[in-house]
């Protein structure tokens, strides 16, 4: 054997258990197991598996808005309209814990997005098709469409626009409070028999929730609020007597209130371009 031969076999064997090296070392992970890249002092360091606390409360979410298609599909029309709510709160608990014990991440963020879509989106969209719009035929589907495309459409939007825009504001009606309208026009009026008027009112609270979310209508955020700082005691009595409110009659306290709150930005937004009369020119 020549020393050229040797050479060879010997790059050829070293290739070879580099490849099996680097092979080995892309193989040590479990197969489905979720690996992120961290900055930790300003370098990247990778990390295996998932923060259980918040995705926790993401599932629970998810399973509300889940169990809120499935109580609608079997005609529960009431109970699907509260899992929407419960799925709100657990919604807004999620993120908070995960800011409040430093656990956020990638993967919770894009796992926290989808079940938003089928809690905020496909859920009340659904409910509201089976209690009311599934009588319209084509009509009917094609008012749910709009208001699932512009859920999804407005989750996107928001998911690219963090950190881009005033926290002060959402650009388009958050789809929780979407969901929220959708929701509650069905637990306040889930008693009443089929009615055209009732027909045409959640034409215009399914498909108009559906246009605001994807509009740029300017919406209070509410973020800016001090939740840590000190205020005076009638605050906390103000508090009080708002839980009573909506104890006496929650479906139309909630639906009243999302409701109002999703035409605040219309009414905000032709308010804000109203022309302001210059001092000296005549009314």
């Amino acid at each position: 054997m020549t020393d050229e031969k040797k050479s060879a076999d010997l790059e050829a064997s070293s290739d070879s258990s580099e490849h099996g090296q680097k092979q080995a070392s892309e193989y040590e992970i479990e197969a489905g197991e979720v690996v992120e890249e961290e900055l930790v002092e300003g370098a990247p360091v990778r990390r295996k598996g998932i923060y259980l606390l918040p995705n926790a409360l993401t599932t629970a979410s998810l399973f509300s808005g889940f169990y809120a298609i499935v109580s609608a599909a079997n005609g529960v029309f009431d109970n699907a309209a509260i899992a929407i709510f419960v799925s709100m709160i657990l919604d807004g608990l999620d993120g908070r814990v995960a800011r409040m014990t430093n656990t956020q991440s990638k993967f919770g963020e894009e796992y926290d997005s989808l079940a938003d879509m089928v809690a905020f989106g496909v859920a009340p969209g659904l409910v509201a098709f089976f209690w009311s719009l599934n009588g319209l035929g084509k009509v009917g589907w094609a008012i749910t469409f709009i208001y699932v495309a512009g859920a999804a459409l407005r989750l996107a939007r928001f998911n690219v626009q963090i950190g881009s825009i005033d926290k002060k504001y959402f650009v388009g009606l958050p789809s929780p409070a979407a969901a929220a309208c959708v929701a509650g026009l069905v637990w306040c009026f889930h008693q009443f028999g089929p009615a055209s008027w009732l027909t045409l009112l959640t034409i215009v609270v399914v498909g108009g929730t559906g246009v605001m979310m994807v509009s740029n209508i300017l919406y209070r955020s509410f973020k800016d609020l001090d939740m840590r700082g000190r205020v005076p005691f009638a605050a906390i009595l103000l508090v009080v007597l708002i839980f009573v409110v909506i104890a006496l009659d929650p479906a139309t306290v909630l639906f009243s209130g999302f409701l109002i709150y999703a035409l605040s930005g219309p009414v905000r937004a032709l308010f804000r371009r109203k022309p302001r009369r210059t001092p000296g020119t005549s009314a």
